[in-house]
């Protein structure tokens, strides 16, 4: 969420950078309500006052043995007039939130402007794309071929965009968890954490994807819980609500969760294959940091995720995201894209951001810098490390082979007790 107090200070600013987010409108509804807001809160201290006073008065008045008749009258009515008014401004607080909430992150200044992920900005590529004397198969009938995916007996049970992993397709999808796993607890530092696969509205509404992206969602029938959509959500939350002291700070969590979103509006999208399932599994990366130390912990978190696709062997690129493609509570954002082959063309495989203090304003999470200091809203950042099941289609495409057979890449191989290659069957 927002400053509201920023934006006061600056509507025209705010206006044009949302402008370049491709938000239009809606601020001098917004400010408004906040001056009413403020002129409400000032009537009712006022009053607050005045009624204070009076009740002196009475106090004195009938100490002394005197009539206080009219001035408790008086005090009646500047009672009623307080009860009335700060329900108008309980209902004006209401509303004002709900606005605010509506609005997105503000771009960091360094982020390029664009409208569409035409205008993103390649920042480095790694490796080559494999060369390879055949024509590459895309996963899906590389996985059915060999036999460790089948989408039909999902489709089955579950029905379109599900998929089951069989034998040593199974085994890789474990072998690539335990191996992210491995690298950023191990050697990067991060704290693993198992959190719940079921969350209230206010964790969701903490990280942003509440009420903007509730169709992304999959609600518990009651509506007390809904699935997660992403392991940055628990992650998150963790420290909802808390004052934390400076040097726990940088604090760095990774996790690895199923997560579930209903792809609302990719109709007609990625319909084969594992890109864009309405179950997946990933590993999150998520950081706390002071606000100064924020963008260089994004150049960290990126990092940490890319050495993954590194020591994989995947020729993937960096892209940064420009205005006009940056997610809802982003200020910056790495994207990660992998090589497939079969389709000749990057795809994302990691979406590393810093959202400021746009998630700390809403979920309440602050630090205080010193003792007795003021407590200060801190900064959040996620990323992917990675999304597993993607992961896994850049090793089918890349390390095919022409009788069918896909090379283990040899980082995983310890995972998959040896094994090098996984064969027909």
């Amino acid at each position: 969420m927002l400053d509201i107090q920023r934006l006061r200070e600056d509507p025209e600013d705010f206006a044009r950078r949302l402008a370049d987010l491709g938000h239009e409108g809606g601020l001098e509804v917004i400010l408004e309500l906040d001056r009413k807001r403020r002129e409400g809160q000032t009537r009712i201290d006022e009053l607050k006052h005045k009624r204070n006073a009076r009740s002196k008065e009475i106090g004195g008045i009938l100490k002394s043995g005197g009539d206080a008749t009219e001035l408790k009258e008086e005090v009646r009515r500047v009672g009623d007039e307080v009860a009335t008014l700060q329900t108008q401004l309980e209902a004006s607080e209401t509303q004002l939130t709900a606005l605010l909430a509506t609005l997105p992150n503000l771009a960091h200044e360094s982020v390029p402007i664009g409208k569409s992920e035409n205008d993103n900005v390649v920042v480095r590529t790694h490796g080559e794309a494999p060369e390879l004397d055949f024509e590459p198969r895309p996963h899906w009938d590389v996985g059915v071929d060999l036999g460790i995916l089948d989408f039909e007996a999902a489709a089955r049970m579950s029905g379109a965009r599900f998929v089951v992993y069989l034998a040593e397709g199974a085994q890789l999808e474990r072998a690539l968890i335990q191996f992210m796993l491995d690298f950023q607890t191990r050697e990067r530092g991060y704290t693993e954490v198992i959190p719940p696969l079921l969350v209230q509205p206010g964790a969701l509404y903490g990280t942003g994807q509440l009420p903007k992206f509730e169709k992304d969602l999959f609600k518990i029938d009651d509506g007390e819980f809904y699935l997660i959509p992403t392991a940055e959500v628990p992650l998150t939350n963790l420290h909802r609500e808390e004052i934390l002291d400076d040097d726990r700070l940088p604090l760095t969590y990774c996790a690895y969760t199923p997560c579930f979103r209903s792809e609302a509006g990719s109709y007609g999208k990625d319909v084969r294959g594992l890109i864009r399932q309405h179950q997946f599994n990933k590993v999150e990366l998520v950081h706390f940091s002071r606000p100064e130390e924020s963008y260089e912990q994004l150049e960290i978190l990126t990092a940490n995720a890319e050495e993954i696709l590194r020591r994989l062997g995947l020729h993937y690129r960096v892209m940064e995201l420009c205005t006009g493609d940056l997610g809802f509570g982003a200020s910056k954002t790495y994207d990660l894209e992998v090589w497939l082959p079969s389709q000749g063309v990057f795809r994302e495989i990691s979406s590393c951001s810093n959202c400021g203090d746009f998630q700390a304003r809403r979920a309440r999470i602050r630090y205080r810098p010193e003792a007795g200091a003021k407590a200060r809203l801190l900064h959040t950042l996620n990323g992917s490390g990675l999304a597993v099941g993607r992961t896994l289609v850049a090793i089918l495409e890349n390390y095919q082979n022409k009788d069918g057979s896909v090379t283990i890449p040899p980082a995983l191989q310890p995972y998959m007790h040896g094994m090098e290659k996984i064969g027909p069957r």
